[in-house]
């Protein structure tokens, strides 16, 4: 499935300016084939491309549209911010706001600071736990994504318990040898490494609800023991919630799991659609950065007024709107109508969900808790599947491996016509 005519030469003119025509890999459809459709405009959960075609959108730009593309009060704090001045590189009063809001929300935090993206977050959070606990060993898991940072672009090699090697060109291997990698969902490799290792770890960061590379929910008990080693070796917990912050509830899969990571990084809903990353943690420390510690860190645009502005009315409206709980309920209608869509179909779909975020899992009935358990078919099956609904003015995500997103502006009736577009679409698998 191709965007239509005007895409296509908008997009040629694209590939002569930007790597592959595009600004982030997934979006060049590189996984599900043809040529994607170049988008003029969107409203609440619709989304056109400039030959105006419409599209029921369900990806909300990966996550931060909680409440639906071009809220009214949104685009009018938005307005008044800009009005105010687009950057100050100084102190502002919706930075303090949000940051209030944050440290409010978000179980055990005293502090956070603003930066531009998730992967600075992540980046600023591991450098954090290096600077405070005087260690270079950072742990990761096999089928969690941290962004484009060097050190953890990092891919398992052979074994259980490895040695981290670069995954991507440009990483060199240096970089890459204080990273180790684990499978998820295996307590005994977690505790295997730390035996050997334990007091070399600065930190392990997870994903508590693994999101990048398909929807991967963890048992509570892994979590937990992730929770338990940590503190028998003196190494800092790192939730990832670029993903499921502010996005499962206000407390994220923190609260979800009645769990406290020492360090947790946020994205994409507390930006309310502009760009956004942060950090944060207890107050010793979030005492190590600078101005008050030894660890460096800053941005010319961290705190922006403008997305500090997005992010506190987001926040506000949720809050005042009952928004994690009607997302809630919403998740359960998709649950049911999508299951029910799924259930009939010729070949084995397992539909995935937490809150407002959803995956379909191709050629299995059973959830999949690791990467390696994804069927290596799932790519071919789903690209066929994308393509159907997309003809039919339905959007997912241009990848098996990504999920799905609930807004406050989606309706039962944008489910249903999800689920009977998607029954029809997997009889082309």
């Amino acid at each position: 499935m191709s965007g239509g005519p005007q895409s296509q030469a908008w997009f040629a003119r694209a590939q002569r300016v930007l790597p592959g025509g595009v600004d982030s890999p997934v979006r060049a459809y590189g996984a599900v084939g043809g040529t994607p459709p170049v988008i003029k405009q969107a409203s609440g959960t619709t989304i056109t491309d400039v030959d105006g075609r419409q599209y029921l959108d369900f990806v909300g730009s990966w996550g931060p549209l909680i409440l639906g593309h071009a809220h009214p009060k949104v685009l009018r704090t938005i307005a008044a911010a800009c009005a105010r001045g687009t950057s100050y590189g100084a102190p502002c009063q919706p930075e303090i706001e949000l940051a209030e809001h944050v440290v409010a929300a978000y179980p055990g935090i005293d502090q956070v600071r603003f930066v531009s993206s998730g992967t600075e977050a992540v980046m600023s959070a591991i450098r954090l736990a290096r600077g405070a606990t005087g260690r270079d060993l950072i742990v990761k898991f096999s089928g969690c994504y941290h962004g484009h940072v060097d050190h953890m672009l990092v891919a398992a090699g052979s074994g259980l318990v490895t040695l981290g090697e670069p995954s991507s060109a440009g990483v060199p291997a240096r970089f890459t040898e204080l990273t180790r990698v684990l499978p998820l969902d295996d307590e005994t490799a977690l505790r295997d490494l730390f035996a050997a290792d334990g007091d070399n770890i600065a930190a392990v960061i997870v994903e508590p609800v693994p999101a990048n590379n398909g929807l991967l929910l963890q048992r509570k008990a892994f979590l937990s023991a992730l929770r338990e080693v940590c503190d028998a070796h003196g190494a800092l917990l790192i939730f990832d919630e670029v993903i499921s912050g502010f996005r499962l509830g206000p407390g994220g899969a923190a609260e979800h799991y009645d769990l406290r990571p020492d360090l947790a990084t946020f994205g994409k809903v507390i930006g309310g659609g502009m760009p956004v990353g942060a950090f944060a943690g207890r107050r010793e420390l979030m005492q190590h950065l600078s101005p008050e510690g030894a660890v460096y860190q800053a941005g010319t645009l961290s705190g922006n007024p403008v997305a500090m502005s997005a992010g506190l009315i987001t926040l506000q409206i949720l809050h005042e709107e009952n928004g994690w709980e009607r997302l809630a309920e919403l998740g359960e209608y998709l649950e049911r109508q999508v299951g029910a869509a799924v259930a009939g179909a010729a070949v084995d779909v397992a539909f995935v969900r937490i809150g407002s975020i959803f995956w379909l899992a191709m050629h299995t009935k059973t959830p999949p808790r690791t990467a390696e358990a994804i069927d290596p078919r799932a790519g071919e099956s789903y690209a066929r599947v994308f393509g159907a609904l997309l003809a039919e003015g339905v959007a997912l995500a241009p990848s098996a491996y990504e999920v799905g997103f609930l807004s406050l502006a989606h309706t039962r009736a944008d489910i249903d016509r999800l689920a009977s577009s998607l029954a029809r679409a997997l009889k082309s698998v």
